[in-house]
């Protein structure tokens, strides 16, 4: 079985917050190699991101902060650095992010290669840094090779390592890693895993995103209709077959984005031989 990582988002109250504690001690047993917190539209929720890492650390885990740029100003990103140094975090996930609806671009940094190249000139080595990469294009790039010049900029301005966007084609995730490899990139690129549990909200998220759902997995969704138990079964079949074959291909590390929930990714384990 491979090293993973898990993802969840800071709970809006106090009672996901509960939930989300008993759901992170289930997924615990799993032994991940950290697991990160993502970062609102703008860093609308940072407060919540920090708050939901510095619990996961006293839990004695490591933790990953997400961390956006979009609309920062260049002090703003310094102090929370302190911030987050202060909590002892020693891993983010360097995003440029989206701007909250209604505002308009702003701030000091352009793109998260800018972001990548400031933690690194303010703090050195001081964190371990992941970007995002995109297997299947980012939805905003102007064509599949600009985005992935986009990708060597970041690695070039001092990530360590990468999480893709989910996907369910493993070939596009392994011509990705080879065109990356010819442009010299070498850090492991961490192929995201996305549970199927809810196919409305999978669809709504992939349409949103960019990320492609094939669509004989599509229709097979939508022909099951409201039967959940169906949904689950067919999701977990396909999500643990894409981890073998991930694994037989030679990726290094998965990446479970968990969705605050944790039966999905444990069946999935569980099936892969976890």
């Amino acid at each position: 079985m491979l090293p993973l990582s898990l993802e969840f988002f800071p709970p809006k109250t106090a009672e996901g917050s509960e939930k989300l504690r008993a759901v992170r001690q289930q997924l615990y047993a799993l032994r991940p190699e950290f697991c990160s917190v993502t970062y609102g539209a703008g860093g609308s929720t940072h407060s919540g991101t920090f708050t939901t890492v510095s619990e996961i650390l006293a839990e004695g885990m490591s933790a990953a902060s997400h961390f956006s740029c979009i609309g920062a100003t260049r002090a703003r990103v310094r102090d929370q650095l302190a911030q987050l140094q202060a909590l002892g975090v020693k891993r983010l996930v360097a995003l440029r992010g989206d701007m909250p609806s209604g505002y308009g671009i702003g701030g000091e940094f352009q793109y998260a290669s800018d972001l990548v190249e400031f933690i690194r000139a303010e703090t050195g080595d001081a964190f371990r840094i992941e970007v995002a990469c995109y297997p299947e294009v980012h939805p905003q790039a102007k064509s599949p090779q600009s985005d992935l010049q986009a990708f060597v900029t970041k690695v070039r301005a001092g990530a360590d390592s990468a999480i893709t966007q989910y996907f369910f084609n493993s070939d596009s995730y392994f011509r990705f890693v080879d065109d990356a490899r010819k442009l010299g990139v070498d850090v492991p690129i961490i192929p995201g895993i996305m549970p199927i549990v809810n196919s409305s909200q999978l669809l709504r998220f992939s349409d949103a995103s960019g990320a492609e759902v094939p669509r004989w997995i599509r229709l097979r969704l939508q022909s099951f209709g409201d039967d959940t138990a169906s949904i689950k079964a067919f999701g977990l079949d396909v999500v643990a077959d894409l981890c073998e074959r991930l694994e037989r291909g030679g990726a290094s590390c998965l990446h479970f984005y968990t969705m605050n929930q944790a039966a999905a990714t444990l069946a999935i384990v569980e099936r892969i031989g976890g």
